[in-house]
C-alpha cells in the first residue's frame, strides 16, 4: 500500500539495522485512517475465504486487528495474553513465542471459549518478520481444531524470512508494505 510506504519513509525509524520504529503511527499513536485503510485492503484481499473470526496477539496487535475486524463486518476479535490472568481459568490453549523485538519467549494463552473448531480464523498482526507470533496463534487453532485460512500484517520486513514459512505451510499472507532491506538506514521496498 502505497500511502503506508510514504508514512514508513515518513516518519519510520530504524534501529540497529534491523527493527522499524513505527510507534508514531501504528502501534503506540496509531493512525486511525490508515488502519482503517489497510483495513479495507485486508478484507477484500480475504473476501469469499470464509473468514468468522479474528486472531491477534496483545498489544501492538489489538488496535490494528480491532479495525480488521469491524470492516470485515463486525467480526469477534480474540487475542492470546502473553501471561495467565487468573480470569481466563484453566481451560487454555497455550504456544511459546519468541519476540523478535524483546528477544524473549512468552508463553501465550487463549480460553478455549473463544477459539472453536467450527472457526475460520483470520491472523492479523501489527508486524511479520520471522513468523514467531503467527506461529503461536496457528498453533493455538491447530490446537483447538479451528482453521486458518491466512495472516495479514501491516508491515512486513521481507528479509528475515517469515512469510516463506507461513506460505510453506499453505497460508495466504497479506502486507500492506513489504520491507525488502535496510539500506543506508532507509527501508527499502
Amino acid at each position: 500500500m502505497k500511502s503506508l510506504e510514504e508514512r514508513i519513509l515518513k516518519d519510520g525509524v530504524i534501529i540497529n539495522n534491523d527493527i522499524l520504529k513505527v510507534d508514531s503511527f501504528l502501534n503506540h499513536q496509531i493512525d486511525v485512517a490508515l488502519a482503517r485503510n489497510l483495513a479495507k485492503e485486508i478484507t477484500e484481499t480475504f473476501k469469499g475465504y470464509g473468514v468468522n473470526k479474528i486472531l491477534t496477539i496483545e498489544t501492538s496487535g489489538i488496535a490494528f486487528a480491532y479495525a480488521v475486524a469491524q470492516e470485515m463486518g463486525d467480526l469477534p476479535l480474540v487475542f492470546a495474553k502473553k501471561s495467565k490472568s487468573a480470569t481466563v481459568g484453566n481451560d487454555v490453549y497455550t504456544s511459546q513465542v519468541k519476540s523478535f523485538t524483546r528477544n524473549l519467549v512468552s508463553q501465550i494463552t487463549v480460553s478455549n471459549k473463544y477459539m472453536k473448531p467450527s472457526d475460520t480464523v483470520l491472523i492479523v498482526d501489527d508486524f511479520l518478520a520471522e513468523g514467531n507470533a503467527a506461529f503461536g496463534l496457528l498453533d493455538i487453532c491447530r490446537q483447538a481444531g479451528a482453521k486458518v485460512v491466512g495472516v495479514a500484517v501491516a508491515i512486513e520486513k521481507g528479509f528475515q524470512g517469515g512469510r516463506n514459512r507461513l506460505e510453506a505451510e499453505g497460508l495466504k499472507v497479506y502486507s500492506g508494505a513489504n520491507v525488502k532491506e535496510f539500506k543506508d538506514n532507509k527501508p527499502v521496498f
